[in-house]
């Protein structure tokens, strides 16, 4: 039976529901006399904001009903399928074709000599998932593709997984086949703006969070799959006289989601969200390749994505997403590849986990965890840090991922045949503004998935090779400007540098084939921050003044900016022009103006 505490809390969850079903805008509420100076709402009876405020006050928010752990399958990621040109219905062309519904506003950047390879079609829809064989049916948003016999495969959260190569450019035609605006209810909106996050891509193919488009229009994207630096002279191939790029800034574990402004946390949590990877000569996707210069590293069946999520489900079981708490959404469920708490089985030998955190707030700290042998410690490898692979595999026990960062780890399961090993969250958070610092106990902390190591043995790939992607050197002559940047909090709501996003303001404007040093300092106090940046990777320099730690050495795209801290990198503005942003990661900060906006020029 519920407590009277209970039933309020839901009571509460579900005004708040009836307030975002009803579609009013921070402003409503605020002429109404529901909002706070702090941008909350009151604290009415009925009418609360959060599960817990900063000070640990009991606020109003239900938890989700009980869901039995490791009782489903991890789902594997279907793989998106290439399609011809001539599929795609009117030719992709360089200027946008608005005649035939396009919603691109910008030309595409070197549309002919990038000429795509391959084209992808693809749907965002709503459909229903399954996340749990106790819950309802999820409504969900996300991306299905059209097939090569014509049908459009339905929607699953995340979404396909891309499989891209370097050399091979591509176009990937998005359409909006989402509810109307006027017929959705609920949270979301049903406009989208998809984000290749880590692209090296023109503008215009970014997914800006202001190029969003409407139900019933496409946008064609264009990915070159060049390495940073195409245009150097300094990497021309001397025999050749051909443009290479940088090989230091060669990326492999990329992601995409909608980046809609002022609805990404709401339309990531619907589930518009997917991973993208992209090989190279050396990581080939093939652990028996014969090339010298490849890395061989465990492939196919043996390279499993793993996307982390955290969500909350109200009494009756369906999702639920509190659009009036702005510390941050922790969510009481976890979710791997859209199932709660799942299962793989595993064969004893290496396997490649490409982990990444989808938010929206919550940050992690992962351990293999034997629960029959709590006290024992079990090593793995990291080999990468958001999109590259790091300078040489790092023996770690454990890896740290903010919201948007990935890692990928090698982990040897012989160790473990017959046996049961957990992937454990031990990292204590206990609301949206970050962790508290304290690391729980082997086993007291969130099993997010389980590894039964019950398959036969079958052949190993090779020893890991001793080094991996050089980091690029650092010559400070490069650099043109330095600039600071502030993340902190005004009037109940965030701002970088004291002040919130404007559209109509450019905040930088570097020049293309410069670097800049930038310094991002955490002002805000109590809350902690991933910062992202669009266009091109950057370099650590510093952090607290000191030198980064070895598996923050390679090219980033994502900065944990914890609290007081202040980091310092090297950003670099190569082969592209125009408008790309930074922003808070925690999705809840980014769409309460948590975001500058810089113009290379």
């Amino acid at each position: 039976m519920m407590s009277q505490r209970d039933i309020d809390r839901e009571r509460a969850r579900l005004n708040r529901q009836e307030l975002i079903n009803a579609g009013l805008t921070r402003r409503d509420l605020a002429r109404l006399g529901l909002l706070t100076g702090a941008g909350l709402l009151i604290p009415k009876r009925g009418l609360s904001a959060r599960a817990l405020n900063s000070a640990g006050d009991e606020t109003g928010s239900a938890a989700s009903p009980f869901t039995a752990p490791f009782v489903q399958e991890l789902r594997h990621l279907d793989r998106c399928q290439s399609c011809p040109e001539a599929d795609l219905g009117p030719t992709p062309t360089e200027q946008p074709n608005t005649a035939a519904g396009e919603g691109r506003g910008r030309n595409v950047q070197r549309f002919s000599e990038f000429a795509s390879q391959k084209c992808y079609d693809m749907h965002e829809q709503e459909g229903l998932q399954s996340v749990h064989p106790t819950l309802p049916p999820q409504a969900i948003w996300s991306y299905g593709e059209r097939l090569a016999d014509g049908t459009i495969r339905p929607p699953l959260s995340p979404g396909p997984v891309y499989h891209a190569r370097y050399g091979e450019p591509a176009c990937v035609r998005m359409h909006n086949d989402l509810p109307a605006l006027d017929q959705h209810v609920g949270f979301g909106r049903s406009e989208t703006s998809t984000h290749l996050h880590n692209g090296h891509v023109g503008s215009e193919s970014d997914g800006n969070p202001l190029d969003y488009f409407g139900p019933g229009k496409f946008y064609d994207h264009h990915y070159p799959h060049i390495l940073a630096g195409y245009d150097e002279d300094r990497f021309r191939d001397p025999l050749t006289g051909k443009n290479r790029g940088d090989p230091c800034q060669t990326m492999s574990t990329l992601w995409y989601h909608d980046h809609r402004l002022d609805f990404t946390a709401q339309n990531v949590y619907k589930g518009l969200v997917g991973m993208y990877l992209l090989f190279s000569e050396q990581d080939s996707g093939d652990e028996t390749d014969t090339n010298p210069s490849a890395f061989r590293l465990p492939s196919g069946d043996f390279d499993v994505p793993l996307v982390l999520g955290d969500r909350v489900f109200d009494q009756s079981g369906h999702l639920f997403f509190d659009l009036f708490n702005l510390d941050g959404i922790l969510g009481d469920k976890f979710l791997v590849n859209g199932s709660i708490q799942p299962v793989l089985r595993v064969h004893p030998r290496k396997y490649r986990l490409r982990v990444l955190n989808a938010g929206p707030s919550r940050f992690y700290q992962l351990f293999l965890t034997d629960t029959n042998s709590p006290g024992t410690v079990n090593p793995f490898v990291q080999i990468s840090n958001d999109g590259n692979l790091l300078p040489a595999p790092v023996d770690v026990t454990s890896i740290t991922l903010s919201v948007a960062e990935r890692m990928d780890i090698i982990v040897d399961f012989s160790r473990f045949a017959g046996k049961s090993v957990f992937l454990e969250n031990r990292m204590e958070q206990t609301n949206g503004r970050g962790p508290t610092g304290r690391t729980l106990p082997a086993g007291t902390g969130n099993l997010v998935m389980r590894f039964d190591v019950v398959l036969p043995p079958v052949a190993d790939s090779p020893p890991l090779p001793a080094t991996l992607l050089d980091a690029p050197a650092i010559d400070l002559s490069e650099v043109a400007a330095t600039r600071t940047f502030k993340f902190d909090r005004s009037n109940g709501a965030w701002t970088v540098n004291n002040r919130f996003f404007d559209e109509h303001r450019i905040d930088a404007r570097p020049r293309k084939g410069t670097a800049e040093i930038w310094t991002v300092e955490n002002s805000s106090g109590g809350w902690q921050h991933p910062v992202h940046i669009h266009m091109e990777e950057f370099q650590i320099l510093s952090r607290n003044g000191r030198m980064p730690p070895v598996t923050e050495r390679g090219k980033k795209d994502v900065v944990r900016l914890g609290f007081n801290e202040e980091v310092t990198f090297l950003m670099r503005f190569r082969d592209w022009t125009g408008r790309y942003v930074m922003h808070c990661h925690n999705v809840v900060h980014e769409d309460h103006a948590m975001m500058i906006q810089f113009e290379v020029e």
